[in-house]
């Protein structure tokens, strides 16, 4: 039997308010705030001992942002692949398909928004409901493989609070 896929879900950090100096959504940038904040974030990661192969992250600029924030503070520096498939709007569903296409790797960091990443973990854990995922948030779902099959466990759901503690 093989490995788990270990699969970390993490949404965007704190972006820059929607209005008339962003009008085109998929270009609004992470705050200054949120860049910091999730760098203590990643520092908590790294001490819960998460180490990752591969970032993929939704082609939005605020969730690009965080995944290079994420690559820089981990071990390695995983490299970042664009997934479209975790873009606002898509169904959860279409994102193990895509990814079993594009990775082969047993460690994967998803960055994404929300309600779709909370969806996207309901749907892998078999739960009738979206997690609530706050920004800087990250959950880490286990998975036979990342072809359909039985549901995957929540092994856990850090708020990015939480995070930051661990990292002091």
């Amino acid at each position: 039997m093989s490995s788990p896929v270990e699969l970390y879900l993490v949404r965007h950090a704190i972006a820059a308010e929607r209005g008339d100096e962003w009008p085109d959504d998929d270009q609004r940038p992470l705050t200054a705030r949120g860049i910091a904040r999730f760098r203590e974030a990643v520092d908590g990661l790294r001490a819960l001992g998460v180490d990752v192969d591969e970032i993929f992250t939704s082609p939005l600029v605020r969730a690009h942002q965080t995944a290079e924030v994420l690559a820089a503070g981990l071990p390695g520096r995983p490299a970042i692949r664009v997934l479209d498939a975790l873009a606002p709007g898509r169904a959860p569903v279409s994102v193990l398909p895509q990814l079993s296409r594009a990775a082969p790797r047993r460690r994967i960091a998803l960055v994404g928004h929300a309600p779709g990443l909370g969806e996207l973990a309901a749907h892998l854990i078999g739960a009738g409901r979206a997690l609530p995922f706050k920004k800087g948030g990250v959950c880490r779902v286990d998975v036979e493989s990342l072809t359909p099959g039985r549901p995957g466990a929540l092994i856990w759901f850090v708020p990015p609070r939480l995070l930051r503690r661990l990292a002091t």
